[in-house]
């Protein structure tokens, strides 16, 4: 211990933040600049990981919450060598790697992205969750620790509600958070927006909560130690930090503790730039240089890392030796590769819902993927996720043996916490809710793809048919809202989001199949929840059809030269079925039908097979139980699509389709009044 380099190591922190945006003239320098002692005693003596590689699977870990202190992260990594002087110098510029707000970025240390507050944090307990699964089934050597780090707006958004819930539920004893309480915040202190007392309210939900002074190093090492020798909850650490610690004024004077110091440059604010940085012991000249002492100390703390692993390493092997069939399938886990899947094997009854079709897959998968965990939002007897539940056991507090989540009544937390599951890796994450509620999930599915996480999620219940629970419960625009992330690109160049609304059973086997093989994107799978009619098949059987699916679209139905094809995906699908039997058998017309269960793979296609399954020289019909514009792109401009422009009701689904229209009758006389419109 030697607290003189320890307040340099500090302070160069705060030098480098402060430097680093007022030169970008835009970021937040105050919250870095109190979290630095914290962050530099972590890093320093606590955090285990091997500066060789960074990517080592049983390292510790650091979820950001508080993304607009991204200068704290890049200032601290710097010091451990993760980043070079130029990127911490070209803050917030176009093609740096240190963007205003971190995204994930494992070799250099950076585990998640984050920005909008709330999610880092709960990310982070998705990865205890893992480490805690993984650590059931492979031995109590894994014992890496998960880092969280929060502010009072994480604190404040409501997602921090059921993050907290859930973490001391489950006695995540690996789950270390520090809350930076400086008491102010982006436009006002604390004391204006609440009064609640933290500490209690985390205590309530079963957490072991210390409060310290976070610039006294010894106090920050006493609190650190006593939650890696906790092994029954989480921790959470309440820092007193000062906001802006360091800053002076143009004579000298002390500047901390102002609102004005969270959001802008401190060269804008009552502090002096120049002076703040003299007081830091900084080189004016040089301000994104790393203190001389401080270079040679972080030195010797990479050598004490480097050599910290290579011991533990040489353990696991040791143990990797002794129980070589665990290794093998631990190394598999990681891997992120299936077991072979026979999708086709899964049987299903005719005229499934297609949620509880999913149910039989999910059951089949419960069975023969052993990395997977599977959460419903206190839905799984109705979002039909109790397939997978009853093949297993809910995790617990002590026992996480099982491999269900129940989440209880928090959709955006088992978003984000699915989100972090995926992050740590080793482990597949499977959430659930009915789609309408995918509202409350939109901020964690945005996440997802951002990071191009391989989230499954699961939607029932999918459209006004969800029937007497009425407007409330009927979703119309969110297949809309759910398949523009389809047609929105992540950084990689690719699709950012798998939307899959199957039209039968087979199908929904079929969907299955793509989502586990989709490793590179989150994937929704929406689903019905009354019972559909099977499409009839074409070949040998209705499995071996509905695999055209993975194309995005296909016909179900094909006819040489059609007077018209008929387009919709989910269980309109069966709908048009009923319609062309009329069409056929009373019009005398030739019809084609499309599937197109994803318009976003479809358009990935070659145009000939696009043409081929919805030929632009034809007329062509949608049909959608949504927002027409969810077909709109796929008819054309000379196209028609039948679809809802209005919310639901309450009434039986039956009686919905009637009086909506959505009856094989009323779609031919749709289809006929459309026909003659364009003769």
């Amino acid at each position: 211990m030697n607290k003189q380099i320890d307040q340099q190591s500090a302070d160069n922190i705060r030098a480098l933040a402060v430097a680093m945006v007022e030169k970008a003239n835009s970021g937040h320098p105050g919250g870095p600049m109190g979290g630095a002692d914290f962050m530099h005693i972590l890093y320093s003596e606590f955090f285990n990981y091997d500066p060789t590689d960074m990517t080592w699977p049983f390292r510790d870990r650091f979820f950001m919450d508080a993304g607009h202190l991204s200068t704290l992260m890049y200032a601290q990594y710097y010091l451990l060598g993760n980043y070079k002087k130029e990127d911490v110098a070209n803050f917030r510029q176009w093609g740096s790697i240190t963007p205003g707000h971190p995204e994930v970025d494992f070799e250099r240390g950076i585990e998640n992205t984050s920005g909008p507050l709330g999610q880092g944090h709960t990310m982070g307990i998705g990865a205890a969750i893992a480490a805690k699964f993984l650590q059931a089934r492979f031995g109590d050597w894994m014992n890496h620790k998960i880092y969280g780090f929060i502010s009072d707006g994480g604190i404040q958004e409501e997602i921090s509600q059921g993050a907290g819930r859930i973490a001391g539920h489950l006695g995540l004893s690996n789950f270390i958070m520090f809350f930076d309480s400086n008491d102010i915040q982006l436009s006002t202190s604390t004391d204006e927006v609440t009064t609640e007392d933290t500490a209690m309210k985390y205590e309530s939900w079963g957490w072991n909560v210390v409060t310290i002074d976070a610039h006294n190093h010894d106090e920050i090492r006493k609190a650190l130690t006593d939650a890696n020798n906790e092994t029954e909850k989480p921790t959470l650490i309440i820092g007193k930090t000062i906001m802006g610690k360091g800053c002076v004024t143009a004579d000298g004077s002390m500047y901390e503790g102002h609102c004005e110091l969270h959001g802008k440059p401190i060269g804008a604010t009552g502090a002096d730039y120049a002076k703040t940085l003299l007081n830091l012991g900084a080189d004016l000249d040089n301000p994104f240089d790393i203190y001389g002492d401080v270079a040679a100390y972080y030195k010797d703390v990479i050598a004490t890392k480097t050599a910290a692993a290579t011991k533990k390493k040489e353990e696991i092997n040791a143990w990797k030796n002794d129980n070589t069939a665990l290794a093998e399938k631990l190394d598999f886990f990681l891997s992120g590769e299936l077991p072979a899947l026979d999708f086709e094997s899964i049987a299903h009854k005719e005229g499934l819902a297609t949620r509880a079709a999913s149910s039989n897959v999910l059951a089949y998968l419960a069975e023969n993927v052993e990395n997977m965990i599977v959460s419903s939002a206190d839905l799984s007897n109705s979002d039909k996720t109790d397939g997978f539940l009853k093949k297993t056991s809910a995790l617990q507090k002590g026992d996480f043996s099982g491999s269900f989540l129940q989440a209880g009544v928090a959709e955006l937390s088992m978003a984000c916490i699915a989100n972090g599951i995926a992050l740590h890796g080793g482990v597949i994450p499977v959430v659930a809710t009915f789609f309408v509620f995918s509202d409350y999930m939109k901020p964690a599915i945005r996440l997802s793809a951002l990071q191009e996480l391989p989230v499954k999620y699961v939607w029932t219940h999918d459209a006004f048919r969800v029937g007497e629970d009425g407007p409330t419960h009927q979703p119309i625009e969110q297949e809309a809202q759910i398949r523009l992330l389809e047609k929105l690109k992540n950084h990689k160049g690719n699709m950012s989001f798998l939307a899959l609304r199957p039209a039968d059973s087979n199908e929904t086997s079929v969907a299955w199949k793509m989502a586990m093989e989709n490793t590179g994107t989150p994937t929704g799978l929406i689903l019905s929840r009354q019972g559909v009619k099977d499409v009839p098949a074409n070949g040998a059987s209705r499995y071996r059809d509905a695999l055209a699916a993975e194309k995005g679209g296909y016909l179900v139905k094909e006819v040489e030269n059609p007077d018209v094809v008929l387009v919709a995906n989910g269980s309109e699908v069966s709908t048009l079925v009923a319609a062309a039997e009329i069409l056929e058998a009373e019009n005398n017309l030739k019809v084609s039908i499309a599937s197109v269960i994803s318009e976003g793979v479809f358009r990935n296609q070659p145009k000939a097979y696009q043409e081929s399954v919805i030929p632009t020289n034809k007329p062509l019909f949608g049909l959608t139980a949504g927002l027409p514009v969810n077909l709109e792109a796929l008819v054309g401009a000379n196209g028609e699509v039948f679809g809802l422009d209005h919310f639901g009701y309450s009434a039986p689904a039956g009686v919905l389709d009637e009086k909506f229209g959505f009856t094989g009758a009323q779609v031919s006389k749709n289809v006929l009044e459309y026909l003659n419109s364009v003769q």
